[in-house]
């Protein structure tokens, strides 16, 4: 009979670790919490300490009664669920649930590992310790804040809005990240500028060297108008070319930082398309365990929730000699770089990592399926090359003389690839531009044609799921654990819509902004809720009681949810009759509300079923035909203006046109 039994969180857990521990052990799973705050009312009692009111969730009562079954068999438990705060409260739960504080003759422990792996299993046995209270009230003030937030604005979005939406203490501040940049791109007014570039020969060669304009003397010139191009043109003609000035040097590109989840999901997206909810669930499976030929169940990556770069002394000494090995030694890192940057790192983990860096990628291909494969792979890569030397690059900078005018060109040369032969960051790929050797100064050049060209600014790019978790990241709201339920939540409740990578406001994500701006601006503010974020750190470290964070933020939201309850009107966006005529049954048709904004409907529905597409005019004149602009949407919910002639009449813009485009 087994002596010892250890509870972990997922059941794909359990037959990799039973392996490492052997017969002595029985390793049973939660299934993740098996405790919350009941879902019919709000859980926590303002009228009592602000007390939490903890139920047991529907459909554990089977798991739990299991594991009290076990739990009369062992001598000692070992509480093993994930190493974070939502981890630790996981095992405060299974502590109260199964009742192990009663237990006078049994020794109850806590147990973490950041990798599933032989030694790191064993280890966490030898160094078992008390549940860390610190991190459970971290994890109970976030989830008391969150209830706070959502069950008291949410039922005020669906009476002055519609049923079905909810508010959250993060999602809205995401959300209206998201409107501000929408703002930001349709209050954008492009300006012109020119570029000019010169096609040069050098004597004997037959590639021209393609040089760019920099300006008079010294001083860089801005080109705003064809006016001002057409003059420096006129000035150039029939100027001879000449090399004033050459300059060498060399740069060197450091290795990248090993993987956060934050930069993991941000690349992932880039490089592989994959949106952050699935990254976090391949990225689980790779932490959890894979079936490799020969070695049965295998943890492959190390945890997946981390927002610190550090690693392991057992880990660097494999890099170093794995690389030594591989590549020689003067691709090894011989200083490792470090990041300084971010000072609300919590370094309670390592960076994401392969947890052995000889299972090569390809040598394991055929045991993982397809995506399964490239997220490892991408992760193996990026932990290679962040403990690999630097790449170095010999630069060269021309400066050409043109008369009074400056042209100038620069090219590089890779001297060594360092961490480069192993991994390339997607937006940081080094093109070589090498130069004729015969190229020197006092060189003369024949002029082969100019290629001036107009250029207009263009608005800020839309988020990303990658660029708004960085953006998250920044600004210090949400941890880790947070992004991918965050984007995920934003887009199922239709809020934000994603076409071509890009995420864009709705409608009905404007009219939710819009009235948690008015209503709770606390809620929505950025820096609230980083500094919020802080407090909750602070709980973490032990240095702020987590009841007196919910004590001061509970009657601020009562109150704001009061004024807005009598405040507040209606939201009218349904059911507004229009002039438009229903082509079936000849009634005015009336505007309603859908997953994708507002449209057209008979108000005979159900005997007349006939909708079309609602348009709404600006009041600016087609520029192309002089008909109205009207705001259209992609079958995704994305806006734009075009004409409302279409299709006679082509227009379309992102951008709203000017009053006098025409």
């Amino acid at each position: 009979m087994a002596k010892y039994l250890v509870i972990v969180e997922s059941p794909a857990k359990v037959k990799t670790i039973k392996k490492f521990l052997g017969n002595n052990y029985e390793v049973c799973a939660s299934n993740g919490h098996v405790r919350d705050l009941p879902k019919s009312t709000l859980g926590i009692d303002p009228e009592n300490g602000y007390e939490p009111k903890y139920i047991t969730i529907r459909g554990k009562g089977d798991i739990l009664a299991n594991l009290r079954k076990e739990v009369k068999k062992a001598e000692k438990i070992y509480l093993a669920t994930d190493p974070d705060r939502e981890g630790e409260a996981i095992s405060w739960h299974l502590l109260y649930a199964l009742k192990l504080n009663d237990q006078k003759d049994k020794k109850v422990y806590r147990i973490t590992f950041n990798e599933i792996t032989k030694n790191a299993v064993k280890d966490s046995l030898k160094n078992a310790r008390e549940i860390n209270m610190n991190l459970v009230d971290a994890q109970q003030a976030r989830r008391a804040l969150d209830r706070m937030v959502g069950y008291r604005i949410s039922p005020l979005l669906w009476s002055k809005i519609k049923r079905g939406l909810s508010a959250g203490r993060v999602q809205s501040v995401a959300l209206r990240i998201i409107c501000d940049r929408e703002a930001e791109i349709e209050a954008f007014v492009p300006q012109e500028y020119w570029t000019l570039e010169a096609n040069l020969k050098l004597e004997g060669e037959k590639k021209p060297i393609v040089a760019k304009y920099h300006g008079k003397g010294k001083e860089k010139a801005e080109i705003s108008s064809e006016e001002q191009m057409n003059a420096i043109l006129k000035d150039l003609e029939g100027v001879d070319f000449e090399v004033n000035e050459m300059k060498k040097g060399e740069r060197v590109k450091k290795a990248p930082l090993p993987f956060t989840t934050s930069t993991l999901q941000q690349e992932a997206s880039k490089v592989l398309n994959f949106s952050t909810q699935k990254t976090m669930r391949l990225a689980q499976q790779l932490y959890e365990g894979v079936d490799i030929k020969g070695e049965g169940t295998v943890g492959l990556i190390t945890y997946l929730r981390t927002d610190s770069t550090r690693v392991s002394d057992e880990a660097e000494v494999m890099a170093h000699e794995y690389i030594t090995k591989k590549y020689g030694e003067e691709y090894a890192a011989t200083v490792v770089r470090e990041n300084k940057n971010n000072q609300k790192i919590q370094d309670a983990h390592e960076a994401i990592r392969p947890t052995d860096l000889n299972r090569e990628p390809l040598a394991i291909k055929d045991e993982l399926p397809r995506d399964l494969f490239r997220l490892y792979q991408l992760i193996w890569k990026r932990f290679a090359a962040c403990r690999m030397a630097p790449a170095k690059f010999e630069t060269t900078s021309v400066k050409i003389g043109a008369g009074e005018h400056v042209f100038t060109l620069s090219a590089s040369r890779r001297l060594f690839d360092g961490f480069m032969s192993v991994y390339v960051q997607e937006d940081e790929k080094e093109v070589e531009n090498k130069l004729s050797k015969e190229l020197a100064v006092g060189s003369r050049l024949t002029l082969d044609t100019f290629d001036p060209k107009q250029h207009f600014t263009q608005p800020p790019a839309h988020y990303t799921e990658a660029s708004l978790v960085r953006a998250l990241e920044e600004l210090g709201i949400g941890r880790p654990s947070t992004y991918a339920p965050t984007i995920t939540t934003i887009l199922a409740r239709r809020y934000i819509g994603k076409e071509n990578k890009n995420l864009f406001v709705t409608e009905l994500g404007e009219v939710v902004n819009k009235m948690m701006m008015d209503a709770f601006p606390s809620i929505v503010d950025v820096n609230f809720t980083a500094n919020m974020e802080a407090l909750l750190d602070g709980v973490e470290e032990g240095s702020i009681k987590w009841k007196t964070i919910i004590e001061n933020f509970y009657p601020d939201l009562d109150e704001a949810v009061k004024q807005a309850e009598a405040s507040l009107a209606e939201v009218k966006i349904a059911d507004e009759v229009t002039d438009e005529i229903c082509e079936v049954c000849g009634k005015n048709m009336v505007i309603k509300y859908g997953p994708h904004g507002k449209f057209l409907a008979c108000p005979g529905f159900p005997d007349c079923r006939f909708t079309k597409q609602y348009l709404e005019k600006i009041g600016v004149p087609c520029p192309k035909c002089g008909k109205e602009v009207v705001i259209r949407k992609t079958q995704k919910g994305r806006r734009y203006f075009g004409c409302e002639g279409y299709p006679e009449c082509d227009f379309m813009s992102w951008q709203k046109p000017a009053v006098d485009a025409k």
